[in-house]
C-alpha cells in the first residue's frame, strides 16, 4: 500500500469520525449557534481541545498556502476547506495526499 492510500484512509476516518458525533448533534438541535459554543466552551478542558484545533487549524493552512505555492499542488485549497468545514482530521491527511500526488508526479516527470 502506497503512502497515499494510506492518507486517503487517514481521511475516511479524519471525516467519518468527527460527523459521526456532530451530525446527530445537529440533527436533535438544529443549528442553534449559541447552544453550541454554549456545549463547546462548557468547562476549562473543552476549551483546552477547543484553542489546541483551532491553532492546529491556522498552522496547517499556513502550511497549506505556502507548501501549495512552493511545490505548484493543484486543488491545495480543497483541503482548506476540508479544515474550515469538518477539521483538521480531515483537513491535514487531504493536504498530504495531495502534496503526495504532487510529488509522485513531479517524480515520473524528471
Amino acid at each position: 500500500m502506497s503512502l497515499k492510500h494510506v492518507y486517503l484512509i487517514f481521511c475516511v476516518l479524519g471525516a467519518a469520525l468527527p460527523l459521526s458525533q456532530f451530525v446527530p448533534w445537529l440533527i436533535a438541535n438544529g443549528a442553534d449557534l449559541p447552544l453550541f459554543f454554549d456545549q463547546l466552551l462548557v468547562n476549562p478542558i473543552s476549551r483546552f481541545f477547543v484553542f489546541d484545533v483551532v491553532i492546529s487549524a491556522l498552522v496547517l493552512i499556513t502550511l497549506i498556502v505556502v507548501e501549495s505555492k512552493r511545490l505548484a499542488i493543484k486543488k491545495g485549497w480543497l483541503a482548506i476547506v476540508a479544515t474550515l468545514c469538518v477539521g483538521v482530521s480531515l483537513g491535514l491527511p487531504l493536504f498530504l495526499y495531495l502534496r503526495q500526488l504532487t510529488l509522485d508526479e513531479q517524480q515520473q516527470a524528471s
